[in-house]
């Protein structure tokens, strides 16, 4: 343990002596980035990887008289899934992707979408949501500065999510007693069919199926081709539970702090476009991502409208339990999820079952 601490304190030391050092002889700043999914079936981190580092690289090259560049850690290497927003507090890492799910104490409000499930099926329309009530909400931004020592730099998501089983089922009947995987925020969804929620994480997934741990995965097609999770598993129906705008890009403040202040204004106008080109990026994969398991002999399906209706309308009490389970933390959670609801209104999106928190 002691050891495990020194290498931190050390990581932390180099990292804050590389951006100094950076700022002050206005020559080269480096900085670590990193994620606990990989860069590739994670849409939320290959924007990182291929849109938020090269832009950065170019603004910064072309507009200041600095030049930046990265440390990238991605798939775990620096961080893991449940371990980024802490490894960005402490600076082990200066700019962390992660999503919120895996933070369900400490992050519990921000995870408002999974709470209001068969949402907005269009990514862009959901990204627009999450915005809205972060905009009306400030404790949502400040809580991140306020409490983890960081600074939201923009807003992630995950593509409609579906899901995928080992065996193939005809009614919803057919789900009772089987073990089905999630990343615990969604887990209360599959208490309509029956199943059996098992927390999990996708680097897991694949294992998990293959050797009976579970035999099914609430996910995504981006993700769900991406891990080939299609080889335990062929069976996947295509449910609409909602795209979910629960992933975060967040920098330890101190680290932005340091920086001249071009290049710290740089970072956070890249962050805010990252954020803005989500939606298109998750729409296309989420259109890739199927056809892709098509191609691969993954059996799709599509579940019955009145059957989906019902099982929205089985969760009928869902977002105003967790409303107030987060008021009852003192965080603002009747006003979040209202906004919330409200928000996904004004995008033009019809509820298959319109949840009311009264």
């Amino acid at each position: 343990m002691a050891k495990k601490a020194l290498l931190r304190g050390t990581a932390l030391a180099a990292t804050t002596l590389a951006v100094g050092a950076g700022a002050a002889l206005a020559d080269n700043i480096t900085l670590r980035i990193g994620a606990g999914h990989p860069n590739g079936p994670a849409v939320y981190v290959a924007d990182v990887a291929d849109f938020f580092v090269p832009e950065v690289v170019r603004r910064v090259a072309e507009e200041t008289e600095h030049t930046i560049e990265f440390v990238e850690g991605y798939g775990g290497s620096i961080a893991g899934v449940a371990e980024t927003l802490e490894s960005v507090q402490n600076g082990i890492l200066d700019i962390g992707a992660y999503c919120i799910c895996f933070e369900p104490a400490k992050l519990f409000l921000h995870n408002f979408p999974y709470y209001a499930p068969f949402g907005p099926q269009d990514s862009i329309q959901e990204m627009q949501a999450t915005r809205a009530v972060y905009d009306q909400v400030p404790w949502l931004t400040e809580q991140f500065s306020a409490e983890y020592d960081q600074v939201l730099l923009g807003l992630h998501g995950w593509d409609n999510y579906h899901l995928g089983t080992t065996d193939p089922w005809e009614t919803v009947a057919d789900l009772q007693g089987v073990k089905i995987g999630g990343a615990g925020p969604n887990l209360p969804w599959l208490e309509f069919a029956g199943a059996v929620p098992v927390q999990s994480t996708l680097p897991d997934g694949y294992l998990s199926m293959q050797t009976g741990v579970y035999n099914g995965w609430l996910m995504f097609p981006s993700a769900y081709l991406g891990f080939r999770f299609y080889e335990p598993a062929p069976y996947y129906t295509l449910i609409g539970f909602g795209a979910m705008g629960v992933n975060a890009l967040t920098m330890n403040q101190r680290s932005l702090d340091g920086l001249p202040d071009d290049v710290a204004q740089i970072i956070i106008e890249v962050g805010r476009a990252y954020e803005d080109q989500a939606g298109a990026s998750l729409n296309a994969r989420q259109a890739s991502g199927i056809a892709g398991l098509e191609e691969a002999g993954a059996v799709i399906s599509q579940i019955a409208p009145e059957v989906r209706t019902g099982w929205a309308e089985s969760l009928a009490t869902f977002p105003g339990l967790q409303a107030a389970e987060a008021d009852g933390r003192g965080m603002p959670g009747t006003e979040v999820m209202q906004a919330y609801l409200d928000a996904v209104a004004a995008t033009g999106y019809e509820w298959p079952y319109e949840y009311s928190l009264n």
